[in-house]
């Protein structure tokens, strides 16, 4: 034995459940980032459109590299503090540009299309992220989980 303490039935099934929560924000935020790598240009459109400013693609580059980096810290649970946070600011930043769509989530358009959709959806990607957060604690099958059981900051 290492001396640290085993994890009870409880904290086992805490952290299989925040494994799974944490794989699957990591996943879905991968998704997004991977995209701003496939499709930059998509990205320097909507930076015009929603935000009003241009960006280059080095700077659209640069983002997406930035966010895979820490959503492959996230899938590990490597710097959970950071990585979890980063996300979560990034994510937070995202839905509050798009908050009018919450106010309206069953509009449709001329074709019988749900526009707000995505808006509901980040909506609820939101409250995991900050579960995640809230629950860093019980991430117990992370790397930060691993290397830190008993100290609050890993």
């Amino acid at each position: 034995m290492d001396g640290r303490p085993c994890l009870s039935p409880r904290d086992r099934l805490d952290g299989l459940a925040l494994l799974i929560l944490r794989l699957g924000l990591a996943w879905f935020m991968f998704l997004w980032a991977a995209h701003k790598i496939i499709t930059p240009e998509q990205y320097q459109s909507l930076a015009r459109y929603i935000d009003g400013v241009d960006v280059s693609l080095g700077q659209v580059y640069a983002m997406g590299a930035v966010q895979i980096a820490l959503c492959a810290l996230v899938a590990i649970g490597a710097l959970r503090y950071f990585s979890y946070g980063s996300l979560l600011l990034m994510h937070f930043f995202t839905v509050s540009r798009r908050w009018e769509g919450f106010f309206d989530p069953f509009a449709l358009n001329d074709r019988g299309f749900p526009v707000n959709r995505n808006q509901v959806i980040d909506l609820a990607v939101l409250g995991a992220f900050i579960a995640l957060v809230l629950l860093i604690r019980h991430d117990h099958f992370s790397i930060g989980g691993w290397r830190g059981r008993g100290r609050w900051w890993m």
